[in-house]
């Protein structure tokens, strides 16, 4: 494996063939979540974990993070000068956008995150453009594809052996189980076919979307990672490989390839017919409220609006997955 202990964040190039140009270090953009600040009186911030955003720029990303609220004009315009799109983990998305109503357990959700993710998962994956989902990611991409989520696996899934090893009971790094992954799979190369992870989510894949794959699996049967055959790079991940890519070249190496396949000629890789394929196949995403924070349009496949939680605030459930 390629030593990954290397000071990338400090190389003008991701890097430097003999004799060659040097490739170019990519553009990732991680869309934010929001809070209320305690510090600064309720005044409200867009906030990201930084382990995302040092793990990224590390591995050779210039890593730019996309506020929320942003028109869908504004939005796309920032999309367009990305070479990929990392969705990190944090809160539940909404239920009513894989056509469910909300479970007693379900936690705090933010429209206008899901709406951001939507789309800018949506235009990657249409796109071609590298795209690595984690935790709430991985979901997110599924639900974009037409999938949908056990929304508590405590109750909904009894016999699963124990995911939500939250902080700050546990520690973020915790070794909880091993996943399988398929041999021939993009993640194999990354990780190997046996990898062990840490664990903290209260809900999982549960139907598939279009054209996704299972490429990794719990010892207890739950999804836990799927790719996108048809596209460069579209992988997602259940666990929280960031927090273990310091000590873990696997870990590691699953972003820097992240990183190394947004550098490269992706675009070049995507067959003309493939956007087209794609929507057919997932349709417009099915979005509840537009950058303003209103209620916009919606198909009436997806039931009622949904009822947000107000951002920074605590739902009547105690569970959630883990930023």
């Amino acid at each position: 494996m390629q030593d990954l202990n290397r000071d990338l964040r400090n190389k003008p190039f991701l890097e430097e063939p003999l004799g060659a140009p040097g490739v170019r270090r990519p553009l990732i953009g991680v869309p934010t979540g929001r809070e209320k600040s305690q510090r600064f009186f309720g005044l409200p911030l867009y906030i990201m974990n930084q382990t995302y955003v040092r793990t990224l720029e590390n591995l050779g990303a210039l890593p730019v993070l996309i506020p929320l609220q942003m028109s869908e004009a504004t939005l796309r315009a920032t999309f367009e000068r990305l070479d990929g799109v990392m969705l990190p983990g944090g809160e539940d998305i909404d239920p009513s956008l894989y056509g469910e109503e909300r479970h007693p357990q379900l936690g705090s959700t933010d429209a206008e995150r899901d709406r951001t993710e939507m789309l800018l998962a949506h235009w990657a994956l249409e796109a071609g453009m590298p795209i690595l989902g984690v935790c709430r990611g991985v979901q997110m991409l599924n639900v974009v594809c037409g999938g949908t989520l056990y929304q508590d696996l405590t109750t909904q899934m009894p016999t699963l052996n124990k995911h939500d090893y939250f902080p700050p009971t546990y520690e973020r790094f915790r070794i909880t189980h091993q996943v399988a992954i398929e041999p021939d799979s993009r993640l194999a190369r990354s990780l190997g076919q046996v990898h062990e992870v840490n664990s903290m989510h209260h809900q999982g894949i549960r139907a598939l979307g279009a054209g996704l794959r299972v490429v990794g699996i719990a010892e207890d049967g739950l999804a836990e990672a799927l790719e996108m055959p048809e596209v460069p790079f579209a992988v997602g991940v259940q666990w929280h490989p960031e927090e273990l890519a310091k000590t873990d070249q696997h870990s590691a190496g699953l972003f820097f390839d992240f990183v190394r396949a947004a550098s490269a000629e992706w675009r070049a890789a995507v067959t003309a017919e493939w956007p087209a394929l794609f929507r057919s196949r997932t349709g417009a995403p099915a979005l509840s409220f537009n950058g303003n924070g209103v209620e916009a349009a919606r198909s009436e496949s997806l039931g009622a609006p949904p009822v947000e939680q107000p951002f920074g605030g605590e739902s009547s459930a105690v569970r959630g997955n883990c930023a």
